[in-house]
């Protein structure tokens, strides 16, 4: 008898450490779970993580980011662009400062930062800047918790004093995340898939605690969506021709059927749309034919990149396939 179980993966294993680089294997993934899986927690991982960044610098003497300073080698967007690279992490609190005080000819480098309590300097090795005399430089920096990628009009959205240099802020403590999957055998099959993830970090957490991290925040998102009988989702349209049955069509019927659901559930990048229409429906998420046709024509149209000559060729290649939007 045809077993239709789906096997449960066993445990990450690490299979590399490095300090702040490490490989993660997960082993007896049903096929094509890898991919899955591997994609998802490589976004989460990189999306979703807590970090420490700059998001503010005040120079003693310079009023806006455009300035020089007499006897530092560097203009102050390029110093700025260095600063942004300084990693920190944060043990408590959301708001730091920290304090930069030098004085020339010195080479600048992270480790002059003064940084005390709850905030610790992680790239110490970091550059700065050249001090090329006696020049003093006094800067005071404003460090935030945050995660992602966040734009300093969003994070200054109130006006901010003269002096005050805003900066944009990567949050993430996720340098390189990579995931790789190789089939591997189970029982009497060879399909089921090996995952390897690697990830590296800026030192404030570990790879593994990373790795945690984004499970439990995948298991969260999953978990909150489980009671599906609550969710009122329409069901996709399907084309058919109007035919009169004969005995012979009655045998066919689950046959079409299945041939319904694997059109669901085919790519929408295996179809033959336009590159143009095909980058607007994968930054909306869309990723299948099924998912096309849950969508009225209103729907499309406020997809950004989408407009009346792209939902038209949304239609057409949907009804190639036997398939109508909304």
């Amino acid at each position: 008898m045809h077993d239709n179980t789906i096997l449960l993966p066993a445990r990450p294993k690490m299979v590399e450490d490095s300090g702040n680089k490490a490989v993660f294997e997960i082993d007896n993934l049903y096929p094509g779970y890898g991919h899955t899986l591997g994609n998802s927690l490589r976004r989460i991982i990189l999306s979703s993580l807590a970090g420490a960044a700059i998001t503010s610098v005040k120079i003693n003497g310079v009023d806006h980011e455009f300035s020089t300073i007499d006897g530092v080698k560097e203009d102050v967007i390029t110093m700025l662009l260095n600063l942004k690279k300084v990693r920190f992490a944060i043990s408590s609190g959301e708001e730091h400062e920290v304090t930069l005080k030098v004085k020339g000819p010195k080479m600048v480098t992270a480790s002059d930062i003064s940084a005390k309590g709850q905030i610790e300097v992680l790239s110490k090795d970091t550059y700065i800047c050249e001090i090329t005399d006696k020049t003093d430089l006094d800067m005071t920096i404003t460090v935030m918790k945050g995660k992602g990628f966040v734009q300093r009009d969003n994070l200054h959205k109130d006006k901010v004093e003269i002096g005050v240099i805003p900066l944009d802020a990567v949050f993430s403590p996720i340098k390189r995340v990579f995931y790789e999957v190789e089939n591997m055998r189970v029982g009497d099959r060879t399909d089921y898939n090996r995952l390897r993830i690697g990830i590296e970090t800026d030192g404030s957490v570990t790879p593994l605690e990373a790795l945690e991290k984004s499970i439990k925040i995948m298991i969260e998102q999953l978990h909150a969506i489980i009671p599906m009988h609550e969710i009122d989702l329409p069901e996709p349209e399907v084309i058919t021709q109007k035919e009169t049955k004969t005995d012979t069509d009655s045998s066919t019927d689950k046959a079409d059927e299945e041939d319904v659901v694997d059109v669901m559930k085919t790519r929408i990048d295996s179809v033959g749309f336009s590159n143009r229409t095909l980058n607007a429906l994968s930054n909306a998420n869309i990723r299948t034919l099924g998912g096309l046709a849950r969508k009225n024509e209103e729907d499309l149209l406020e997809i950004e990149g989408i407009g009346d000559k792209g939902v038209q060729e949304i239609v057409d290649i949907l009804k190639e396939h036997g398939v109508a939007i909304k």
